[in-house]
């Protein structure tokens, strides 16, 4: 009898736990940042993790449920908005949405923000081992570093680019003067086939394991993430590698991906999630996230928190966004037509 009384105790205490489920990237959050929310709310926070947009949204599709707030790219926070998946935003909660800078809101994929606040961005760009391309005397501005042959058969073997359809098209469309959203069938073959050229020389597609890669001095030139190459850097430093890792937009332009915080209709925990947001939108919370990882901060509030060296890190805070871009969903007839591409790009 007794142990049944504690036992009802003890699940009825379970049950009263104030759980707020966040859905994440993996590394996206610092611990501090949580320990710092779970003793203001006197709440606790479960996370699970993702590699990639279409990943989690895969595991949504196949009925994963439960989870009060996700952080979902531009074009998959797009898709879920389609999908009715999201809850509105009480915005009478959030007091701090003023600190976004306007560039970062209003976007095609949410206008009027009736479904997310804007977490955190990266860019696509070039990374590179600064020694050895300067020894090599080679240009770093331009796509053309990746798909040009006369530059690449001095790099061969030292080249990867990210395992990503998006955004391998993406920075190929970019090179050939179009947008990195053009869906015209005839440009996505010339990107192809430029991706297709340059494909001997690379080392590898590879969306992972290239930030150590580049801190070991194996590969010489990614496309890759800023954050990614800012953490890489690190890494090098902390090493004691005799170079230092690199960043930079190319000329042409590149793809901004814009995370944003979403509430999901399966939560149960709006108050909590609405609570959280409001948390991360205050400036020195905020800035945290940019201090771990490198990554672009779109709260205007956290720019005085954020270490120097990042702050003034022109790969991760552009003087410019003119020539970024982000990137929007497709439609099915859209990504039938890439998947097929890609599997060429892969067999050839």
């Amino acid at each position: 009898m007794i142990r049944a009384l504690l036992m009802l105790l003890y699940f009825g205490a379970a049950q009263a736990e104030d759980l707020l489920h966040l859905y994440n990237w993996n590394n996206y959050i610092s611990d501090q940042t949580i320990a710092r929310f779970e003793s203001i709310c006197r709440c606790r926070v479960v996370q699970d993790y993702y590699a990639d947009n279409e990943e989690m949204l895969a595991k949504l599709a196949a009925g994963a449920t439960g989870y009060d707030l996700i952080v979902p790219t531009g074009n998959a926070l797009e898709a879920m908005i389609r999908q009715h998946a999201l809850r509105p935003l009480d915005k009478r909660l959030l007091p701090g949405l003023k600190n976004i800078a306007p560039a970062y809101l209003d976007t095609a994929f949410d206008p009027g923000n009736l479904y997310s606040v804007p977490y955190a961005y990266t860019i696509t760009l070039i990374g590179y081992n600064k020694e050895k391309l300067r020894e090599l005397n080679l240009p770093v501005d331009s796509w053309a570093i990746l798909f040009e042959p006369a530059y690449l058969a001095r790099l061969k073997g030292r080249v990867t680019v990210l395992d990503s359809q998006r955004e391998l098209m993406a920075a190929a469309l970019k090179y050939l003067g179009y947008p990195a959203n053009d869906v015209e069938p005839a440009h996505w073959h010339r990107a192809k086939n430029l991706i297709i050229r340059a494909k001997p020389y690379w080392s590898a597609f590879n969306s992972s394991s290239y930030i150590k890669a580049l801190t070991v001095g194996d590969i010489w030139l990614v496309h890759g993430y800023s954050s990614d190459i800012f953490q890489a850097n690190q890494d090098a430093q902390s090493y004691g590698r005799p170079f230092t890792i690199g960043s930079a937009i190319p000329r042409e332009g590149a793809v901004l991906a814009l995370d944003s915080l979403v509430l999901h209709r399966s939560g149960a925990r709006s108050d909590l999630a609405h609570r959280f947001i409001e948390f991360m939108l205050e400036g020195e919370n905020s800035a945290e996230l940019s201090n771990l990882i490198g990554s672009g901060n779109p709260n205007l509030a956290a720019r005085p928190y954020i270490r120097a060296e990042v702050a003034s890190n022109p790969a991760i805070f552009p003087v410019s966004t003119e020539k970024l871009e982000m990137l929007h969903d497709l439609d099915r007839h859209q990504r039938r037509l890439l998947s097929r591409l890609w599997t060429e790009i892969k067999l050839r």
